[in-house]
């Protein structure tokens, strides 16, 4: 072949955009079901769907310390500042203990509900009833009760159990149980504020305050696993610590807005309260310690007073001398000193021992109380303590494997250690100390011995009262300071913003937004099946991809035949399938030219398989052959399935096999047809061995015998792809054309006949791609042309017959976009 036939190898084949496009395009209403059915889902959910709310509240972590506090009292101190109270306030907050109190007071595990259109809508406060919990009274858990409401304040409760064993809780101890009921829609009358004693209610029922009820209305009651609850509030609680400030931003999402309020501000009232209460604990030991202290010293000085009126009336004497009083007053001075010693002794005792045997340390008692001063001992006490109550409330909160109890309770005992010495160092100056006290009392004691004995009597009555007596003041004045210390006690929490419902917009995705979701989900199934079905589509579907796919040429496009024969040049000259033909067939009167070929030219007609057009351009080409005035025969060579004879309205009783054989000569295996100056032969009876009989020497003859008698020959052969013959034919021929159609060839079948091409087993093959549909699926029009000078453009453009087209949607678009 020429190298202007040459044409360089073909593209890798690659996914094919447009087909895609146009695939999918193809799928407009499967597009309208989609987005319908989308759009369908998205209003059913809207309208089943409880719109949800975001409410907030807002506090600050305050350092408040007590204005009436001093270093003198010792009664409270200060266990951390602003930013370790902020971390632990959040750690509270987050705490399990923390939400099961808010969840307790507020009886959040009571639901109250109303039946609307799709559900049981939970309308808390909107209810007009209330619902009184027996104490240790065991509730039915998941399961609604019907309240119906009658006639003069009775109402009855209505209940549909599937199963005669339900789950009940005890919402006082918080225990679960199991409950045996009756199966069944059953119902119970009882009067507003009675008692009831169920199996699945116990308690009783009464309208809320100002409140009142119509006859027939339906509400339902619905006991909550306490647990649960618990858990969908702590999961829904957000905490914020904007700038790690002493601020904290609380919000909650819920469906009710008036639950979202209460929730927040009674946790912020838990928390409160929770944190004054651990602030006061110093102070609220003491004042126990200093109680329990009291009653003793009050008991002594009544028994002292008792004692000292009962001696000055029995022996009728009531005041003493000067050199009496003077003594007396100096024994009690020493007899307070070694006391207030004996009381710091005693308190180093009592904390030694309560260092060495308790695991906390949040119930020490102040040691101003024992008059004890040391700064060391002072500080030590406030460490282990701040410590213990660090510890005790990251217990509700932490893990006890958490790392972080192992580095309290080592700082804890490094500190313990300190003040056990302390404690050591301190009791050994205090036993020096009550020596030299004991000593001094013994001098004053023996000059006591030398007054008379009624006076050394009363004295020793009257010293002990005064001493009882002081520390009975000093106890009273303590308790006095402890109180006045508690009492100005605030909160290290300040709310800021409570929580509130004002008018606050859902939080939950705009309707047309959801709308927009709905179209796109819609497009997408559509388009993933357009894109399965491109990328596993194996047919030739337009020009392009036969181009891409094989290094062949090609010769021309045709066009669909609208008539009900193969002889649509004949039959309709000026159509655009005939003008493609003409084409076709300048293209081959160029190449022949090319390849210096004059006489008898021969064109060879094949394809993969059977139904590709082969024996329609095998007709047509040979009629526009003929009707240049060109001596053409055609030659029906497909003997296993011949066709030929059909349109042209001529028999087949004899034919090439006939003469292959012997049996006839070329004249009387010859058929005029209606088309002048077009002969043919057909194949004739089917013979056993077809390939044995086009490669016999009678075969050269025929060949040979029609160059004589013909301008042009037209051999129709069999598909390549389902039998050899056609190979077998290749030495007769000057030029061979391989038939593909339009959404009919396989993309596969083209293997064969490219890897005979690319070894050079063939030569002078070009395609014709057949069926051309510019409506058809996957058409983009083709206009241009190819080699040789002679373009094949004409079809669609020519001077043609008008024909009629049906424009279809896709035509239009290609029209309006100039697609192709």
């Amino acid at each position: 072949m020429n190298d202007e036939f040459e044409v360089s190898e073909p593209q890798q084949i690659s996914f094919d955009v447009k087909a895609f496009l146009f695939k999918a395009l193809s799928y407009w209403k499967l597009f309208v079901l989609c987005i319908g059915i989308g759009v369908f889902i998205v209003y059913q959910q809207n309208i089943r769907k409880q719109q949800t709310y975001k409410l907030s509240t807002q506090i600050s972590v305050e350092d408040d310390k007590n204005p009436l506090f001093t270093s003198n009292t010792s009664l409270t101190f200060n266990w951390g500042g602003v930013t370790g109270k902020v971390k632990t306030i959040i750690t509270s907050l987050e705490s399990r203990s923390n939400h099961e109190k808010v969840v307790d007071n507020l009886k959040f595990y009571i639901g109250y509900l109303k039946q609307s259109r799709f559900r049981k809508d939970d309308i808390y406060k909107a209810a007009p009833f209330r619902a009184g919990l027996k104490e240790n009274g065991y509730q039915a858990i998941g399961k609604p009760i019907k309240i119906i409401f009658e006639r003069n304040d009775t109402y009855r409760l209505v209940t549909n159990f599937e199963s005669n064993l339900i789950a009940t809780q005890n919402f006082t101890t918080k225990e679960k149980g199991i409950a045996d009921v009756v199966v069944g829609e059953q119902s119970y009358t009882f009067k507003l504020g009675e008692l009831v004693e169920l199996p699945f209610f116990n308690g009783t029922i009464f309208l809320a305050d100002k409140r009142k009820v119509n006859v027939g209305d339906e509400y339902f009651l619905q006991f909550n696993n306490f647990d649960q609850v618990v858990a969908y509030y702590k999961e829904r609680l957000s905490i914020a610590n904007p700038k790690n400030s002493a601020i904290l931003n609380l919000s909650i999402t819920d469906v009710n807005k008036a639950k979202i309020v209460d929730y927040l501000n009674e946790t912020v009232e838990v928390l409160s309260n929770d944190q004054l209460e651990r602030k006061n604990q110093f102070v609220t030991n003491t004042i126990a310690f200093i109680d329990e202290r009291l009653k003793i010293v009050k008991d002594e000085l009544n028994t002292n007073a008792d004692s000292l009126n009962d001696y000055r009336q029995e022996n009728k004497i009531y005041n003493l001398d000067d050199e009496s009083l003077a003594l007396s007053s100096k024994l009690s001075t020493l007899e307070l000193d070694k006391d207030n010693v004996n009381k710091k002794l005693a308190y180093y005792a009592h904390l030694k021992t309560y260092l060495e045997t308790s695991k906390t340390f949040t119930e020490v008692p102040a040691p101003a109380m024992a008059g004890v001063d040391d700064a060391n001992i002072l500080s030590n006490i406030a460490k282990i303590n701040t410590l213990s109550v660090q510890k005790s409330k990251y217990e509700s909160t932490v893990r006890s494997s958490s790392s972080i109890f192992t580095d309290i309770d080592s700082q804890i005992e490094a500190i313990k250690m300190v003040l056990l010495e302390n404690i050591s160092s301190t009791t050994a100056g205090l036993q020096r100390e009550l020596q030299f006290t004991n000593s001094k009392i013994s001098t004053a004691e023996s000059k006591f011995r030398k007054l008379p004995k009624d006076q050394q009597k009363l004295l020793n009555i009257q010293r002990q009262y005064s001493l009882n007596e002081q520390n009975y003041n000093l106890y009273l004045a303590k308790r006095s300071e402890a109180n006045i210390i508690k009492a100005a006690n605030v909160s290290d929490i300040l709310v800021i913003d409570p929580a509130k419902d004002t008018d606050v917009k859902v939080i939950d995705l705009k309707l047309t937004s959801r709308y927009v979701f709905a179209v796109l989900g819609g497009f997408l199934p559509p388009l993933l099946l357009a894109f399965f079905v491109t990328f596993l589509d194996t047919k030739l579907h337009n020009p392009q991809n036969l181009e891409s796919l094989s290094a062949i040429p090609l010769l021309g496009v045709v066009g669909k035949n609208t008539i009900d024969n193969n002889l649509i040049v004949h039959t309709k000259p000026k159509s655009t399938v005939a003008e493609a033909f003409r084409a076709i067939r300048s293209s081959l009167q160029y190449m022949y030219k090319k390849h210096n070929l004059s006489g008898s030219k021969t064109v060879m007609l094949t394809s993969s398989v059977s139904g590709e057009g082969k024996t329609f351009c095998s007709i047509n080409i040979a009629t526009v052959f003929a009707l240049s005035g060109k001596k053409t025969v055609l030659v029906g060579l497909d003997l296993r399935k011949p066709k030929i004879f059909g349109d042209f309205d001529i028999k087949n009783d004899i034919g090439v096999v006939n003469y292959l054989i012997g049996q006839k000569t070329l004249a009387e295996v010859t058929q005029k047809t209606k088309v002048a100056n077009l002969d043919v032969i057909t194949s004739g009876p089917i013979p056993p061995n077809p390939s044995e009989l086009l490669i016999g020497e009678t075969m050269d003859a025929l060949i040979a015998e029609l160059r004589e008698e013909y301008d042009y020959i037209v051999l129709d052969t069999p598909p390549v792809g389902l039998v050899s013959d056609a190979l077998e034919l290749l030495d007769y021929v000057d030029a061979s054309l391989y038939v593909v159609r339009q959404d009919y060839t396989k993309k596969g079948m083209l293997n064969l006949i490219n890897d005979k091409y690319k070894r050079g087993e063939i030569s002078n093959l070009s395609f014709i791609y057949n069926y051309y549909d510019q409506k058809g699926k996957y058409g983009y029009g083709y206009g241009y042309g190819y080699g040789y000078g002679y373009g094949y453009g004409a079809y669609g453009n020519g001077y043609h017959e008008n024909e009629k087209i049906k424009h279809t949607f896709l035509s239009r678009l290609k029209s309006i976009f100039k697609i192709g």
